[in-house]
């Protein structure tokens, strides 16, 4: 083997599975019951980084890709989407999940205490980014809403990167303001006008689900991060009241909602109610066992969006009742082996970098529960993704960028137990 291939062979070995192998003889640490020593009898690949964590994402990203070719295979029956192939949605996703996989791949490589001190430029990047996208002529208009910037055949949503944005913003903030995080004028409250700014400018594309999403993000880090209880609840109720007030000041919000309690009633079955009605007819068509892969009725241009954000009624049809619990198990372990990561961080003294992996739980976790909540008809309908599985190249992108910064955490937790340095 010639020196450079094998430079380059032994620096992949370092990412994947190498820890140096210097590290000096260190105190075990205890996180939650659970003992972590140095032992020369683990091999370095397994403490590199989560395995079962990095096998339970690709899982998930294999099954959406799937039910993505299953859900959008018959779209091009439809006069809107008569020129695309069959395979069409197929390969754009195959597309975003490769490049999603490089910047995961490049985000895996940047040091936490880089993404501390870029996260306020970061921040400025995103709001920039919402700005441009309300420009006529930059933003791109679908279906009413201005929220794409166009590049090259590609669309892209800045609101994707405002989420991620927030969350490392707010992680460094609460790092910055821990000696005065019980003072609300000077811990709080300049982190709620922050996040307003970002509400502000989602809402006028519109995006109502983003800005709950961004809002859940920065009010799960202010509460781990040690604000109390008081002012976490003034600022629930806040937000609350916020989205209350929004809804009620909407006539077509205020619809969605009245749909959401009666989807087939007569007044919202061929409305506002049409694609909630269509999910629970797919999900019960599926009774416990589903109706087997491909075997889907409701996709075939009854159920709109079918590939993107009601993926999870295509699933519970060809699925059933065992492939609706499979998900929802798949996303519980995986939030809960997260956080678990995130207070792991935290109690090596790493503050920035655990409200950062807990803070992706958060993202992560709650995007599936509006989700799942949506097409099972527990929660009024909303344009939120299935993480990971649903079509749609900006959030996938965002997504493994945000699960690779995580396996960072765990990569350098792992690294500092064994007696090396970050």
């Amino acid at each position: 083997m010639t020196a450079p291939a094998s430079t380059l062979l032994q620096r992949v070995t370092g990412w994947f599975g190498g820890l140096p192998g210097k590290a000096a003889d260190v105190l075990p640490v205890r996180v939650g019951g659970t003992e972590y020593r140095q032992s020369s009898s683990t091999p370095a690949s397994v403490l590199g980084f989560d395995q079962a964590l990095l096998w339970v994402v690709v899982a998930l990203l294999a099954w959406g890709l799937v039910m993505v070719y299953s859900a959008s295979i018959a779209m091009p029956d439809n006069p809107r989407f008569a020129n695309y192939a069959s395979t069409h949605f197929l390969t754009r996703h195959m597309m975003y999940l490769v490049v999603g996989f490089v910047a995961a791949l490049l985000a895996f490589q940047v040091p936490m205490a880089l993404w501390e001190r870029v996260a306020p430029w970061l921040f400025i990047v995103a709001l920039l980014m919402l700005v441009a996208v309300l420009i006529p002529g930059v933003g791109k208009v679908v279906n009413g809403a201005r929220r794409w910037l166009s590049i090259g055949p590609v669309g892209f949503q800045p609101s994707e990167v405002a989420k991620f944005a927030v969350l490392i913003y707010a992680a460094d903030y609460m790092v910055r303001k821990m000696e005065v995080k019980e003072r609300f004028f000077r811990a709080v409250l300049p982190m709620g006008a922050a996040v307003a700014i970002v509400g502000v400018l989602l809402l006028a594309e519109p995006d109502m689900g983003a800005f709950m999403v961004v809002a859940v993000i920065a009010m799960g880090i202010l509460f781990l991060g040690g604000v109390n209880a008081r002012m976490f609840f003034l600022i629930a109720g806040v937000l609350v009241g916020a989205f209350a007030l929004m809804i009620a000041s909407s006539p077509w919000r205020r619809e969605r909602v009245f749909a959401y309690l009666d989807p087939f009633s007569e007044q919202h079955a061929l409305g506002k109610g049409y694609q909630l009605s269509h999910s629970l007819i797919a999900i019960g068509r599926g009774e416990v066992f589903g109706v087997g892969l491909g075997g889907s009725v409701e996709k075939l241009h009854w159920l709109p969006e079918a590939h993107t954000d009601f993926l999870m009624a295509v699933i519970g049809e060809e699925f059933g009742l065992l492939g609706v619990v499979a998900l929802i198990v798949l996303f519980l372990w995986m939030t809960r082996r997260i956080m678990h990561i995130g207070r792991q961080a935290i109690a090596l003294d790493r503050v920035f970098a655990g409200l950062v992996a807990q803070g992706v739980a958060i993202w992560i976790g709650f995007q599936a529960f509006i989700n799942m909540g949506v097409n099972l008809g527990a929660l009024p309908t909303k344009g939120l993704t299935l993480p990971l599985m649903s079509f749609g190249g900006s959030a996938i992108l965002m997504n493994l960028v945000a699960l690779a910064v995580v396996l960072r955490v765990d990569y350098e937790n792992k690294l500092l137990m064994r007696g090396g340095r970050v």
